[in-house]
């Protein structure tokens, strides 16, 4: 059975004892590890001067690059992790696919994937395709000592979407229908997104992140019915593939607090929690059986000081009802976020 590399961080000894790494495990820590989906990227002025002249899928298969984005916002903001610079569709990108980002819309893909046949000429990934993706992250533990670098990858719906939309989509129509009307198709399709998210995280992972988050982006335009049934075994079988892989798991997804206890149940340790829902209630409604990742509305980010501090201290005030708590936004830093505003937080969490 694979297994986590003697010089892993975690069995080596470096990461094991990391607050991020103990409370993921269900260990209360005092205080609370602290990092921000999205940290690092836009809201860093020493990123956009990183990336100046670089496409962002260029920037993230470009192994000096990548670790540098990775590591700035650690150095910056004293976080309690790192978490590995990359999108969402590079796995995809990495198995074949064309897409490309385009400026002011996001991923987009000229030939959409919408038919049996499409998903049929779909391939795995090649294991030397992800050469870049592991020399990024090892250059970015080897610097990083005790801190954790999390790895990253989309959850198979919210992949699944950006194929069949040709891009961003608030509503999943065709999706959606797709799930309904061709459930083979839809099936066979899910299937291959979880294989590649899941060979993209145990990358990173054997690499050497410590942890790592599955991002389901578009879940909340599911029912819950159709979640469970057709979207949560394939998100159980991205994570299977770190069976063997000793590592915590997180799992967030956005508009998800009518389905967190479904999510709970693909495999994940950790449930991140989206600003809406007070993690209180959270912890409430998973029955105190799991620690929760979250959830600072990221809007009030922008707000004046007094506002924000008392919005943090509620939220690590909610979050110490859980078993464990993982502070974070209840989504990612909006690229216009004052830098200086994260660093407060996270120097107000750790005077605690």
């Amino acid at each position: 059975m694979i297994a986590l590399p003697e010089t892993h961080p975690l069995r080596d000894g470096r990461t094991s004892s990391a607050p991020l790494v103990r409370a993921a495990m269900g260990e209360r820590q005092s205080p609370p590890p602290v990092w921000f989906m999205r940290q690092a990227g836009r809201s860093l002025p020493e990123y956009r001067a990183s990336r100046a002249g670089t496409e962002m899928l260029d920037a993230c298969l470009t192994p000096e690059l990548a670790s540098e984005i990775t590591l700035q916002p650690v150095r910056r903001h004293g976080v309690d992790a790192a978490v590995f610079f990359s999108d969402i569709v590079i796995p995809v990108l990495l198995a074949g696919v064309d897409v490309k980002i385009v400026a002011g819309r996001g991923p987009v893909l000229d030939s959409p994937i919408r038919t049996a046949s499409d998903v049929l000429a779909l391939r795995p990934i090649d294991p030397e395709a992800l050469a870049p993706i592991t020399e990024a992250v090892a250059l970015t533990v080897a610097e990083l000592g005790s801190t954790p670098l999390i790895g990253f990858a989309g959850a198979p719906y919210t992949l699944a979407s950006y194929l069949i939309e040709g891009g961003p989509s608030k509503e999943q129509l065709r999706a959606r229908a797709l799930m309904r009307t061709d459930p083979q198709t839809w099936a066979t399709l899910l299937n291959w997104c979880a294989d590649v998210s899941g060979t993209f995280l145990e990358a990173q992972v054997l690499a050497g992140a410590s942890v790592v988050q599955l991002f389901d982006s578009w879940a909340g335009s599911l029912s819950r019915d159709d979640y469970i049934r057709r979207v949560a075994p394939h998100s159980r079988r991205a994570f299977d593939h770190l069976r063997g892989l000793d590592v915590p798991r997180i799992h967030f997804g956005l508009g998800m607090g009518d389905m967190l206890d479904a999510a709970a149940n693909v495999g994940a340790d950790v449930v991140g929690v989206d600003w809406r829902l007070p993690l209180d209630e959270a912890n409430r409604r998973l029955g105190g059986t799991k620690p929760l990742q979250g959830n600072i509305d990221p809007a009030l980010l922008g707000a004046p000081w007094r506002v924000l501090e008392k919005h943090v201290l509620d939220v690590v005030a909610r979050g110490a009802e859980a078993p464990a708590h993982i502070l974070n936004l209840g989504h990612g830093v909006p690229p216009e976020t004052d830098p200086d505003a994260l660093t407060r937080i996270v120097e107000l969490v750790h005077g605690l």
